[in-house]
């Protein structure tokens, strides 16, 4: 399978529960030994500012720290979207197009230079060859992402927004009932 990454995995009705239904996840990276992605439609209760002061005013809408994913939730990430490549931040390495990791032991970004700033708590996390079999068992659907999905203000209604801008029939998995069962 070639790298997913700089995309989206967007779940499907084969995860039920847990910290991935219906989860968005930005793969940032993808190789064979394994994979990393964030999730980005789980923001927390915590802002950013009460967990690290000097980043609140640099994170976006809503403020929010976000659930990463489950893996190594006592550590935190940040991802960067850049108002232009060619204008790299300190701090901040490329991982996809104008997308990158920002490195929260340094100085925030000085302003203009990203067009949104996000801190996850944790991550998600696929040894090799995971991801490609859960692909492969049509738990997720690998879709093209837009730099703005990172960074949405309101990041509670990113599944459906995925799903409704995409062509064919996957557009219609953003209208599956919370309980498909139920249906």
């Amino acid at each position: 399978m070639a790298s997913v990454r700089g995309q989206l995995l967007v779940a499907t009705s084969a995860i039920e529960a847990g910290p991935f239904w219906r989860s968005v996840v930005y793969v940032l990276d993808h190789d064979e030994d394994g994979a990393l992605g964030v999730i980005v439609n789980r923001p927390m209760e915590s802002d950013v500012d009460e967990v690290l002061p000097d980043w609140g005013e640099v994170a976006n809408a809503p403020g929010r720290l976000f659930e990463g994913g489950p893996v190594g939730m006592d550590s935190a990430l940040a991802v960067g979207v850049v108002t232009d490549v060619s204008v790299r931040p300190v701090g901040w390495r490329q991982t996809a197009g104008r997308v990158g990791l920002v490195d929260l032991d340094g100085p925030p970004p000085a302003g203009g230079e990203l067009l949104g700033l996000r801190v996850f708590a944790g991550y998600a996390g696929w040894s090799p060859e995971q991801l490609e079999a859960e692909i492969e068992a049509g738990a997720w659907l690998v879709l093209p992402a837009q730099d703005g999905d990172l960074i949405s203000p309101i990041p509670e209604l990113l599944w459906n927004e995925v799903l409704r801008r995409q062509r064919g029939e996957v557009r219609f998995w953003a209208n599956l009932p919370d309980d498909p069962g139920l249906n």
